[in-house]
Parts: structure tokens; C-alpha cells; sequence
């Protein structure tokens, strides 16, 4: 389990799927029985003392109207599909509950950026963009390749590393499929490489939860 603060307080907290329930149960014994409510992210869980607990749904888990409901689909095995892109390098996988069973690393050399200025600046400024440019052609092949023939079967694509290079990978036409299943998740990533593959695959799985602790007593 991670903990991170959350822009406008509270924090973000990353739950295994298999200890929802538990943690819930320590939810409800520091701060007292919450009370449960749907929303569109998934379920608020509001304690009498104030303190607040928001678990997003993973992407790719149906909705659930209760916190029984909530905790079997999380838990329940789901094929989703990985697509994280960075610079030169691309990731894409399937993966099955926790395992990868798909996997392609790819990664292209991207020239560096340099002090130099005036014409040599501009020359490698272009010989950059250009290799950046035939990386991303390598993700979209290699997407078309291993992801879109899967497509009828993923439950959902998430995505990971530099949004802007994944929205160029899935901007392709024959990539349409895929990009329907997109979730709203991005994972934040580094360099891809098949050992941050499998871990994204624990990132993309986790329940997100957002805890507000209540506020000062009134005097």
C-alpha cells in the first residue's frame, strides 16, 4: 500500500485489491462506521467523526452499488491491456488478474538535447524530433501487432509515462479500438522496461482511495 498527499488535502492512498475489505475495516474502527453511497468514481464512505474515504473504481471493474459489490469486483480477475510510452521506449502487455501474459519491450535511441546554439541547435533539434517521431511509429506497430487483436477481450487499456506520446500512439485509425477502452488513469511511470510492465500491472489493478481525515473539533 502507497500514500501520497492529494492536491486540495487529504491523500491518496494505492490498495491491493484483495485488502479492500481490510482496509475498510480500519477505516471504520479509527474514525466509526461509515456510511456508503455510489458515485460516479465508485463509492464515498463517510465516517461519523467527518473523515471521508473515496475508493475509485480500477479501471475495467463494473460499478457497484454497495461495498460488498464493490470489494468481489475489485478482487475479481480481469484481462486489461498496458500501454506505457516514454521518449524512445514503449511497453504494451496483457495482462490476467496479476500476470503478464503478453509482453514487448521496445526502445529506440532519441537524441539528447544540447548547450550548443545557433545552426548545430537547430540540426539536432531536428535529428531529435525525427527519432522521437519514428519511436512512436515503432509503439503504434507494435500496439497493432500484440494489443489489437486482443482488443475484443480486455476489459480496459490503461495507459502510463508521457500522455502526450501515448495520445499520439492511440490517435492512429486502426488504433480506434483500443482507444475506446482507454481509461482515465495515466500511470506515472519511468522509462518503460519489462520489470515497470509488471509493476504498472499492480498500479493499474490497485483501488485508488482518497482519505480526508475530519477537521478540528468546534470550540
Amino acid at each position: 500500500m502507497t500514500s501520497r498527499p492529494a492536491a486540495g488535502g487529504g491523500r491518496w492512498v494505492e490498495v491491493d485489491p484483495a485488502r479492500v475489505a481490510r482496509w475498510v475495516e480500519g477505516f471504520a474502527d479509527r474514525h466509526g462506521p461509515p456510511t456508503t453511497t455510489p458515485r460516479e468514481y465508485g463509492l464515498l464512505l463517510a465516517a461519523p467523526d467527518g473523515a471521508t474515504a473515496e475508493l475509485h473504481t480500477p479501471p475495467g471493474v463494473p460499478p457497484a452499488l454497495d461495498l460488498a459489490g464493490f470489494v468481489a469486483a475489485v478482487a475479481a480477475p480481469r484481462r486489461i491491456g498496458l500501454l506505457l510510452a516514454r521518449k524512445g521506449a514503449v511497453a504494451v502487455g496483457i495482462a490476467e488478474g496479476g500476470d503478464i501474459v503478453v509482453s514487448k519491450v521496445d526502445t529506440r535511441y532519441v537524441q539528447g538535447r544540447t548547450a550548443a546554439g545557433g545552426w548545430s541547435q537547430q540540426r539536432f533539434a531536428r535529428r531529435r524530433d525525427n527519432q522521437a517521431k519514428a519511436a512512436l511509429g515503432d509503439a503504434v506497430e507494435l500496439a497493432v501487432r500484440l494489443l489489437l487483436p486482443e482488443a475484443a477481450t480486455l476489459t480496459a487499456l490503461v495507459g502510463g509515462g508521457d500522455r502526450r506520446a501515448v495520445d499520439t500512439v492511440l490517435a492512429d485509425r486502426r488504433l480506434a479500438p483500443l482507444a475506446a477502452l482507454r481509461a482515465d488513469r495515466l500511470l506515472d511511470v519511468p522509462e518503460p522496461r519489462h520489470a515497470v510492465l509488471v509493476s504498472a500491472v499492480d498500479a493499474a489493478r490497485a483501488v485508488r482511495v482518497l482519505v480526508r481525515d475530519p477537521g478540528p473539533a468546534a470550540p
